[in-house]
């Protein structure tokens, strides 16, 4: 996936979920985490603080809005819709627009936290069938369904 994804987006640059999470734990810089999914996954689940973000025109909103020293990482399941969301969005020159490598499953196969809301759960949506094969049944620090 990551090889289709950056032989399809070459100009959008990749963040991995280890930097983004050493990037968050350290706050010296602001992010802006676009979820690029479809509405009733992000009902599902998110990345804390992150903004529901489906369209370039939703996500350019909200990159307007934030500090213009931030550094924005979309994410969606995989990491197709994030890549084309922040291709778009380079396209509208914002240029310090990253894609979240393996995206939100890779984050939560690795047992980093997901929200729905502001409580903290395990639930992650699937996409469909074949895409929920990538998501680990049992993750790291969750016990076993």
């Amino acid at each position: 996936m990551d090889r289709l994804i950056a032989e399809r987006y070459p100009g959008v640059p990749q963040m991995t979920t280890g930097q983004l999470a050493a990037t968050l734990d350290t706050g010296r810089r602001p992010v802006v985490l676009l979820d690029a999914r479809a509405e009733e996954e992000y009902a599902v689940s998110h990345l804390a603080g992150a903004h529901h973000a489906p369209t370039v025109d939703e996500a350019t909103r909200v990159v307007l809005d934030s500090p213009p020293d931030a550094l924005v990482v979309a994410y969606c399941s995989v990491g197709v819709r994030s890549s084309a969301l922040a291709a778009r969005l380079r396209e509208r020159g914002i240029a310090e627009v990253h894609n979240l490598q393996g995206s939100l499953f890779a984050w939560a196969n690795e047992g980093r936290p997901v929200y729905r809301g502001h409580a903290r759960v395990a639930e992650v949506h699937p996409f469909d069938v074949r895409w929920g094969t990538l998501l680990q049944e049992a993750r790291p620090g969750e016990s076993a369904p």
